[in-house]
């Protein structure tokens, strides 16, 4: 009977040594691992800082007056805090210019990045979802359209624009915002594997039509393809520099970047004046709306990176 009870698969003398040469044969494992985590830990630490000491630099700098920027050190708040001063005279600075400015950009954005969302979902969906002759050959433009830079194509669409008179207006800049090939491009493989073919089919078997299919059906489960997209068309609009610069010429017009590009440049003028903390406080009023943007369609853009991931 002892025999049999020592010879158990459960017995304590059988186990443990079985058990100790597990953990022994485990523990260099777990070291590595602990150690591959520490140093990956410490790199997305380094990648943190460098992402945020620019916009450290910014809000510590835009608390300083025009002496205080040029007299203390940059990575530290100045003993004169004027940062609500320096947002009251940004604002009123040259005749307020600088709300014409901010309200020319969400002009372009509302209506270049908004438009160039709308063509690229409705776009994308054409294409992943209806088969025509041509499809591949579309595909094919859209790819080198991605492959080529937005600047490339700066200088013919204003020639372009120029022979039909809208140059110096804001369709100079809304019109060649419309169009985002990588939107368009996102969009399109997004679409493929977010909408199921069963679901488009029983809605029209329930009898309703293409437009009541895409709004009602589809649209709903596109949602973290089109924040996506929004987000970054917003960001490349907000952003955009080189396609005003050579499209407008009448300061009414600019956006922030080119506003505060001429403010910059002021001081070099004869008889300009430095007014490089309104800059860098026109700077930080500027990335507030991204930010804010971000933040409030995070919920939506995190939703769909999962999508697909499990399957029944």
């Amino acid at each position: 009977m002892s025999v049999q009870t020592a010879s158990r698969p459960g017995s304590t003398g059988a186990s443990s040594p079985a058990k100790f040469r597990t953990a022994r044969l485990q523990t260099p494992n777990t070291g590595r691992r602990s150690r591959r985590s520490v140093v990956l830990t410490l790199l997305m630490g380094l990648v943190l800082l460098y992402s945020l000491a620019p916009l450290f630099w910014l809000l510590v700098n835009a608390t300083k007056t025009q002496d205080g920027l040029l007299n203390s050190f940059g990575l530290w708040f100045d003993a004169d805090f004027a940062l609500w001063d320096n947002i009251a005279r940004t604002a009123t600075y040259d005749g307020g210019i600088f709300l014409r400015w901010f309200a020319n950009t969400v002009l372009y954005v509302v209506l270049g990045a908004g438009g160039a969302t709308f063509l690229a979902v409705l776009g994308g969906y054409a294409l992943a979802k209806f088969d025509f002759p041509g499809r591949k050959a579309v595909f094919a433009v859209v790819i080198g359209a991605v492959a080529i830079p937005g600047t490339a194509l700066a200088v013919p669409t204003f020639l372009m624009f120029s022979q039909m008179g809208i140059t110096n207006t804001p369709w100079a800049v809304i019109i060649p915002s419309l169009i985002s090939p990588f939107g368009l491009y996102l969009m399109w493989t997004f679409a493929s594997e977010a909408i199921p073919t069963e679901i488009m089919e029983s809605a029209r078997i329930d009898g309703a039509s293409e437009a009541r299919t895409f709004f009602q059906v589809c649209l709903p489960l596109l949602t973290p393809g089109i924040v996506t997209v929004l987000l970054f068309t917003m960001v490349a609009t907000w952003n955009n520099y080189f396609l005003p610069l050579i499209m407008l010429k009448n300061p009414d017009w600019y956006p922030l970047t080119l506003g505060l590009n001429a403010w910059n440049a002021q001081a070099a003028t004869a008889g300009g004046e430095a007014i490089f903390n309104l800059v860098i406080t026109g700077s930080l009023l500027t990335i507030l709306p991204l930010i804010a943007a971000f933040l409030l369609l995070q919920r939506y853009w995190q939703s769909g990176l999962s999508a697909g991931s499990v399957k029944e």
